[in-house]
């Protein structure tokens, strides 16, 4: 076995976004994770530090995510093998994802943050390997949006976007600014999880604890927005789902992953028109592949699917379409669900940009 080490650099060509990067390891991404491979990589540009966005202390990323664990202290994930050599996978009772009853914000359990009253921005970053949330304020702010959208998975919104509640799946990021500029001082107000129930129900605390003075401001436009174009046409059908005789299999196009196969090849600089379908639950991830919803189940984009994804939140029998422009770099990357128990039973597929 060699043995040694690297240096990697990697060049920021992009405008400033809320980035995370994770643990990919090929059949055991979901564990790696689960045991804490991942973090937040935020990019700033002169777009970004021109406006009068809350920052410094007042910008606070918030890493999400669900965990189980054993009496001892250990994280309790179901793996087949749990010295994570073997044979990959999970329980058949997990086959849907891994979920736990422990809310982690930044690695602390239902952590409480004590803010002032005055705007706060908050990069909010799904890194839970299947749990989906409704993030929502308890009690709402007395006047004015709980939620001020100003970016998305990989930019700066154009404009700003009004939220009472905020829906967000497995590696979506929603970058939103707070005003607790509304609430008397000494009020808690709790970030509450809709979709959760008893101990998953509630994910943090904000206590306003003082006045301060506020020079921050959301501005009605934000950066230079690029609708793309796309094709009149569509140019690849994806559906995943669950397939084979009992359907214990995750597949994409009634396929699983074979790293030697090449299921989309691309020509860098390209803009593609995909039509994805799912009969399940799957936030759709695209590794480099950066890119817009056209529409949802035959209408408009949905409340959530605004600005430069990278992820889109698929629930069962959805269609959604989406344009996506390869301007990156050539080489093999993938594209995958996100449910990272889904990623590590296969459903994924390689893309090939030349």
């Amino acid at each position: 076995m060699a043995h040694g080490s690297f240096d990697y650099a990697y060049p920021l060509g992009q405008p400033a976004a809320t980035l995370w990067y994770h643990d990919h390891r090929m059949d055991f991404t979901g564990p790696q994770v689960y045991r804490g491979l991942a973090g937040f990589h935020l990019v700033h540009d002169a777009v970004e530090e021109a406006l009068p966005l809350p920052r410094q202390e007042r910008d606070v990323p918030l890493m999400i995510c669900d965990r189980a664990f054993a009496a001892d202290g250990s994280f309790h994930y179901p793996s087949i093998d749990s010295s994570l050599t073997g044979e990959p996978g999970v329980t058949s009772d997990f086959m849907k994802g891994v979920l736990g009853d422990v809310i982690l914000v930044n690695g602390a359990p239902w952590p409480v943050l004590e803010v002032a009253a005055v705007r706060y921005r908050f990069r909010l970053l799904n890194a839970s390997n299947a749990r989906r949330y409704q993030l929502a304020l308890d009690p709402p702010p007395p006047s004015g949006a709980a939620f001020v959208q100003v970016g998305s998975d990989v930019g700066l919104l154009g404009r700003p976007i009004d939220h009472e509640a905020i829906d967000i799946a497995p590696a979506e990021r929603f970058d939103v600014v707070v005003d607790f500029g509304s609430y008397p001082v000494g009020t808690q107000v709790t970030l509450v999880n809709r979709y959760g129930t008893g101990s998953t129900g509630q994910v943090m605390r904000f206590h306003v604890v003082r006045k301060a003075r506020d020079d921050s401001t959301v501005p009605p436009r934000l950066a230079d927005f690029e609708q793309l174009s796309p094709p009149s046409a569509v140019t690849r059908r994806m559906k995943f789902s669950r397939s084979g005789s009992h359907y214990e299999t995750w597949t994409i196009n009634g396929q699983a992953f074979d790293r030697n196969r090449i299921d989309a090849q691309v020509s860098l600089g390209a803009t593609e028109r995909w039509l994805i379908t799912t009969n399940a639950d799957h936030p759709v991830h695209i590794h480099l592949g950066h890119f817009q919803v056209l529409s949802r189940n035959g209408g408009k984009p949905g409340p959530y699917d605004a600005g430069w994804k990278d992820t889109v939140d698929m629930r069962p029998e959805d269609e959604v379409e989406i344009v996506v422009r390869f301007n990156g770099y050539r080489g093999r990357y993938v594209f995958h669900c996100h449910n990272l128990e889904h990623e590590d039973m296969a459903m994924m597929a390689n893309i090939e940009v030349t």
